[in-house]
């Protein structure tokens, strides 16, 4: 079983049952079993427009391959009403393969470790709260990245 963490974010509709349910839809995945759930987290959009956005990370142990588990999340996303009309749209559900074990994976269409995590307050913050030792590979520790989105405003809800 492989070690993964994979960012919720959602900013249309009503983004805190749908972060909820995405949850849950985690936990059914095949051969995947979730480990741990950061709070949510509030934040204004980044190079989008609309709401502010719910965010979490979840940790998880699976069997699948990032192309299945990629699979299995873009499914989840369609089930939620996602489109992509273009880049940085609101959307209903983004769930985003943050890190897969220690690998660098790049492939068309999957990236890991996504790309800009560790510019992003959004997912550094839950990130760090269930794993603030995690390393990003070729970028060191996540924790340590949290000083360079200091200045980005995120909210931690009360759960």
């Amino acid at each position: 079983m492989i070690e993964v963490f994979i960012g919720i974010g959602a900013n249309l509709g009503d983004a805190h049952a749908t972060v909820l349910a995405a949850i849950e839809d985690c936990r059914a995945m095949p051969d995947t079993r979730v480990t741990a759930t950061s709070s949510l987290y509030r934040s204004a959009p980044i190079d989008s427009s609309g709401a502010d956005y719910l965010n979490a990370v979840l940790a998880a142990k699976t069997g699948l391959t990032p192309r299945l588990l990629l699979a299995e999340l873009q499914r989840i996303e369609a089930r939620h009403g996602r489109e992509r009309p273009y880049v940085n749209a609101p959307r209903t559900l983004d769930l985003d393969l943050l890190l897969y074990d220690q690998q660098i994976i790049d492939l068309p269409g999957l990236t890991v470790p996504h790309p800009r995590m560790h510019q992003r307050a959004f997912v550094l913050k839950p990130l760090v709260e269930i794993a603030p030792l995690v390393h990003i590979p070729g970028l060191g520790i996540a924790e340590h990245w949290l000083a360079e989105v200091a200045d980005q405003d995120v909210e931690r809800l009360p759960a």
